[in-house]
């Protein structure tokens, strides 16, 4: 049952098979959904419903169409929610246009409902950080901190990053310094130190706050298509160039552009990137016209860029084009203190996210995630706290047993015996999953764990599969059958993308 708190999302399409569809699949992710068949429709729901957080609309569709339905949207002032726009793949002309009549991002059909997914996730965090900015002192202490040296900054964070840490103080003191203004900058950091919610925060912090941010991954997009991806191409530049399309630089256009991994970018699209940076234009493939772009641009990487090159791998003159504002993350484990806050965030935002009632976490289970080094920084631990949440018994706590095998079970606490330790509280031996002891739960042997993983994976959805077949597909009665709780058997089934 989705929560009372749940984020609102109202999902306009005129078709009913994917409504339905995105019904079901948000529903499942803790959104509390509504539909509409038209854009006329929509604005009904909009306001005869109360305030929605994220509006999903499609395009294309007979009478108010989706970009009529967006602008009139975007009116309802402080009712208004941040669209999303749908448009079928190559219509790339339509998404930019959705994006300039007020939608906050699109999204190209057909799509996988968890990409949908992560999108509304970031939008209803982002609207939250808006919404805790918006309280009547925020614009005077917010003016205020700009002139404060970093010990006397207000210490509840920034644009939702959570700290207490002094080093991370003054990062905040940096992000709000450079926000308003237009120089490049580079953010470093190992993995997982959250370089992109940096970034985001400058992005949230500024004047573009209202205009697109847009994340690319340079080393995650083939190289063969990453031109393309960047500046876009012209029908007809190459093989299989169909039609126009428009590139990230300009759909960012009057926003923000965060190009993480810079490092991996190759050499020849380090000379056009340079170019971008110093005429503020950028090229399609296959145009002999430049493009005026209005773009903020901030990279990122964890690699030691100036190793990079003097490897030659990349360009000198734009690695100092990029330096211009460099913010080094320290790693989790370099500021402990903040292990301690990031974990009752995460318990509390994730279980909001959820529709789970917040859980109080042991002393012993605490102990053991504040000593853990954390080797991939803030998002492991994110994804070690989501973990717990919907592998717990729903208890009201959160123990020991419910953290995963990365972590020393060998020094229990006294209110958690060794003995019970890998083992359901109902106490059976077998490991938590209820489909056997997971070997590596053993000492060492995390090397076996990465290699083992595929084929246990195999069983778990074999023995799901089984369980729900003898059940008639009930899954009550199928968690039961497999000795794990109904939650544990809820993530399963999203984890192997069992409907």
């Amino acid at each position: 049952m989705t929560s009372p708190t749940a984020p609102r999302v109202l999902v306009v399409d005129d078709e009913e098979s994917i409504q339905h569809m995105l019904s079901l699949a948000l529903s499942k992710n803790g959104f509390h959904v509504w539909t509409a068949a038209s854009g006329r429709e929509g604005l009904e729901v909009l306001r005869a419903q109360g305030r929605f957080d994220v509006c999903v609309t499609d395009v294309r569709m007979p009478g108010m169409d989706g970009l009529a339905f967006i602008e009139e949207g975007t009116r309802l002032g402080d009712r208004a929610p941040t669209f999303i726009a749908m448009s079928a793949f190559g219509d790339e002309k339509l998404a930019v246009e959705a994006l300039r009549r007020g939608a906050f991002d699109y999204i190209s059909k057909p799509f996988n409902p968890e990409d949908l997914n992560l999108k509304l996730k970031l939008v209803v965090e982002r609207r939250a950080i808006a919404k805790a900015q918006e309280r009547p002192s925020s614009a005077s202490r917010q003016t205020a901190d700009l002139k404060l040296p970093p010990k006397t900054r207000q210490p509840d964070g920034i644009s939702g990053i959570v700290s207490a840490s002094p080093k991370m103080e003054k990062i905040f003191w940096t992000i709000r310094k450079v926000a308003n203004v237009t120089s490049t900058v580079l953010i470093t950091g190992e993995t997982g130190t959250g370089k992109e919610r940096v970034a985001g925060a400058i992005h949230a912090e500024g004047h573009r706050a209202g205009r697109p941010f847009v994340a690319v991954n340079c080393g995650a997009i083939p190289e063969a298509l990453l031109e393309s991806e960047l500046f876009g191409h012209m029908k007809g530049a190459f093989t299989d160039a169909t039609h126009d399309h428009i590139g990230l630089f300009e759909v960012a256009s009057g926003g923000t552009i965060f190009l993480d991994e810079i490092a991996e970018l190759p050499l020849q699209l380090q000379v056009k990137l340079l170019r971008v940076l110093n005429d503020k234009e950028i090229r399609r493939v296959g145009d002999n016209r430049n493009t005026p772009v209005d773009v903020r641009v901030i990279a990122a990487t964890a690699r030691d860029l100036f190793e990079r090159v003097r490897e030659e791998a990349f360009r000198e003159d734009l690695y100092y084009r990029l330096n211009v504002v460099t913010i080094d993350l320290p790693p989790l484990r370099d500021r402990r203190e903040d292990i301690a806050p990031l974990i009752d965030h995460f318990v509390q935002s994730i279980s909001d996210r959820l529709g789970f009632s917040s859980p109080e976490i042991t002393a012993s289970a605490r102990d053991l995630l504040i000593e853990y080094r954390w080797p991939g920084n803030v998002r492991e631990l994110e994804n070690a706290i989501e973990r717990a949440l919907v592998l717990s018994e729903g208890d009201g706590r959160i123990t020991i047993a419910d953290l995963d095998d990365r972590f020393d079970r060998r020094r229990a606490a006294p209110d958690e015996p060794l003995d019970a330790i890998g083992h359901d509280r109902g106490g059976s031996q077998t490991g938590r999953s209820g489909l056997g002891a997971d070997p590596s739960a053993a000492p060492g042997s995390a090397e076996e764990d990465l290699s083992l993983r595929p084929a246990l994976d195999r069983v778990e959805q074999a023995m799901i599969l089984k369980a729900l077949a003898r059940t008639g597909g009930n899954r009550t009665r199928a968690a039961t059958v497999l000795g794990i709780s109904h939650r544990a058997l809820l993530y399963k089934l999203k984890q192997f993308n069992i409907a």
